[in-house]
Parts: structure tokens; sequence; C-alpha cells
């Protein structure tokens, strides 16, 4: 499937992991992710660190991506809520462990999260 990265010279420098404009063509399959917290798979517990947290999250993108016969590197898109900016480095630490060089397109938002004890949540489009 022909991923084409659009990132024009006359827009500003892309960050780490990203890239402005991702566009497929058709006959393409999409995966929606929806927003995830870092629950265990008891769906209760959850470990109290950012990091901890991003790394459930990101394995549990993973699992859902195999399910579909997919790898992160067919992440088109990916939306982060973080519930505080100081968790920023820390996000950026995370995506660049899991992503590598791949660059889907990016937002991060920080806001107030559904629940206290989430400390981000993690949203993807994949394509393939």
């Amino acid at each position: 499937m022909p991923i084409i990265k659009h990132n024009p010279s006359t827009l500003f420098p892309q960050y780490n992991n990203y890239s402005h404009g991702i566009e497929t063509t058709s006959g393409t399959r999409h995966l929606f992710i929806s927003g995830l917290n870092g629950y265990e798979p008891d769906g209760q517990s959850m470990p109290e660190s950012f990091w901890e947290q991003g790394i459930l999250i990101w394995k549990h993108i993973g699992e859902i991506l195999k399910s579909a016969n997919m790898t992160y590197s067919n992440l088109i898109s990916v939306r982060t809520y973080l519930a505080s900016p100081e968790y920023d480095r820390e996000n950026m630490e995370l995506r660049k462990k899991f992503l590598g060089s791949h660059e889907p397109t990016l937002t991060v938002i920080c806001c107030q999260l559904l629940e206290t004890k989430w400390k981000l949540e993690v949203e993807a489009i994949a394509a393939e």
C-alpha cells in the first residue's frame, strides 16, 4: 500500500516521529484504535507512573495492530492526550521507543482526562 508523506519545505520542520500529512490511496484497509489507557489486563489496576502507563498503552496498541496483521509501521496517525505538560519529554521518549524512525501524523493535547489516575491516553489510525 502506498503511503505518501507530505512534509512541504514551506512548513515548519517536522517534530520527532511526525509527518505533517499522510496520504493513502484507495483500496487500503484502515484500523481505528480507540483512546487507550494504561490499565493492566485485569482492567482494574494501573501503574502510577507516566512511563509505566505509557509502556502498557503502547503494548496494547501493538496487540491491536497484531490482531489486524499490522505493526507499528502501519500507524498513520497518533493522537496523545497528556494530563500535564510535564509529561511531554517522557511522551516523546515513549514514541521513539515504539516507533523508531517511523513518522505518522501526530497530535499531542494537554487536558484533564476522565480519571485522575490516568496520566495519558493514546488513540491511533493504521492503514495497509
